[in-house]
């Protein structure tokens, strides 16, 4: 277990100690003062307060990254090293991140996809300087070990190097110190979220399966269309009965905490496309190491929200059908987030048909680049 080093926590408590005695020593001063009546006086005592509430967040934001980076050990390609310290030191504000989760298996997906929706090479940096939109595919690593006469090898390296050599051509992975496997996709979703708030300061933070077709500027404005609500939750909420029998998938082996046998889960998003805010991510990941992880990713970040004070957002343009049902929903202007087959959990031979589905559902070529968020 990775204890956070003391020294480290100490000099953070002094740091925002310092910051937090400053800023009231000038809030009094600025009241003592038989001039604060003045509107002026009222201003800088305003202004004062909002500095000193923005330093405190921020340090807030920092530790909690630091910590969650520290505790997953987190293990990059060599090019994304390079690449996600300098994220990290970037002090810009986004407007989303999309985190679009894939498999060492899964490249022919990853080529559709970016031959499809998502920007690349100048285009991709552009949207990221410009619109403040970043996107990266997530994945893990995939080490296993096994024992032979005379030796413990390692395999799984040539995966590895795959996914670095793909990393080294696009530049477009956040890697994650996770060991990739079907039935722990909770695990690297609470990941994901923990290390992209850290990298990036977003107001959102999205999670897309990498056979799901996704119009960008759709979802931006749908985004932006909720930013009053602080702690947004998003998606196309369900309520399936909990499988409980062996040998089902998608079976929860932890059924029973969900009450009797049949029962339902709660509301929650379904797996294929969701979106939460800033202050969810940012508590997510302050609370990595006690969130439960459950058979199922969508349940388990139902699960880790619902007891908080959220608002959920069933929107049902984030699961849409693929065409003729996307495609003449975008003929009378009501273009869909996001599409792909239900019967399939996902676009059905996705490297096949995205194309198809792009072609039919896409948003209009200039509405990225030409959109204001």
């Amino acid at each position: 277990m990775w204890i956070v080093p003391e020294a480290k926590v100490i000099g953070w408590a002094k740091e925002r100690r310092n910051i937090v005695d400053d800023s009231c020593n000038s809030i009094l001063k600025l009241l003592s003062n038989e001039s604060n009546s003045n509107a002026k006086e009222v201003k800088k005592v305003r202004h004062a307060i909002r500095t000193l509430d923005d330093k405190i967040k921020h340090l807030e934001r920092e530790l909690a990254t630091s910590m969650a980076v520290n505790k997953s050990e987190l293990r990059r390609s060599p090019v994304s090293v390079s690449q996600q310290v300098a994220e990290s030191k970037n002090n810009r504000k986004y407007l989303m991140v999309i985190g679009i989760n894939t498999a060492f298996s899964s490249q022919k997906r990853r080529d559709s996809v970016r031959a499809t929706w998502m920007p690349q090479g100048e285009k991709r940096r552009k949207l990221e300087q410009e619109k403040g939109i970043v996107i990266r595919f997530v994945i893990g690593h995939r080490k296993t070990y096994f024992l032979t006469a005379f030796a413990t090898s390692a395999t799984g390296g040539i995966l590895d190097k795959a996914i670095e050599e793909e990393d080294r051509k696009y530049g477009d992975f956040l890697r994650l110190d996770h060991v990739e496997a079907y039935q722990d996709l909770s695990a690297k979703t609470k990941l994901y979220f923990a290390i992209a708030a850290g990298l990036w300061d977003a107001d959102f933070y999205v999670k897309v399966d990498d056979d799901v077709h996704v119009n960008i500027a759709t979802l931006a404005k749908t985004l932006v269309s909720h930013h009053n609500k602080p702690r947004l939750y998003i998606g196309c909420m369900k309520s399936d009965p909990v499988l409980y029998e062996k040998g089902v998938r998608y079976r929860e082996p932890e059924y029973l905490k969900f009450g009797e046998e049949g029962n339902s889960y709660f509301r929650h998003a379904s797996g294929q496309i969701y979106a939460i805010s800033k202050e969810l991510a940012i508590y997510i990941s302050k609370n990595l190491n006690v969130l439960h992880k459950y058979a199922n990713e969508d349940v388990s970040l139902g699960t880790w929200l619902i007891g908080l004070d959220v608002e959920h957002v069933d929107d049902r343009s984030l699961c849409c059908d693929t065409p003729p049902d996307c495609e003449w929903k975008a003929l009378i202007g009501k273009t869909c987030v996001a599409s792909y087959d239900k019967n399939c959990s996902g676009i059905c031979r996705s490297h096949e048909k995205i194309l198809e589905v792009h072609k039919g559902c896409k948003e209009d070529e200039g509405a990225l680049w030409s959109a204001l968020f």
